[in-house]
């Protein structure tokens, strides 16, 4: 269970402030997600399998070379050009 002290400690601890009037709302909510965390932890596990709960086989694929636009239709708008690359300034 979590305490008015607790929350009082977590925000001390966390450099956050709490106004008095918010700290019943929050210590409820804090509760709250304890108790919910709590259920997580106590669940079940047995008899489930987490591993490959989607079915998937190989999701990756073959590298596949597909037809790309031709280089000087690329560059023909650019500024500078040096061996069929973009020239870029270097930032300082």
């Amino acid at each position: 269970m979590v305490t008015r002290d607790d929350v009082i400690n977590i925000a001390r601890l966390s450099k956050l402030y709490i106004a008095e009037e918010e700290l019943d709302d929050m210590t409820k909510a804090m509760g709250d997600i304890v108790k919910f965390a709590d259920t997580i932890n106590n669940a079940s596990e047995e008899g489930v399998e987490f591993d490959n709960i989607n079915n998937l086989r190989n999701a990756f694929r073959e590298d596949e070379i597909v037809p790309s636009y031709d280089r000087d239709e690329i560059l023909k708008n650019a500024n500078d050009i040096d061996e069929g690359h973009f020239l870029v300034r270097k930032r300082v």
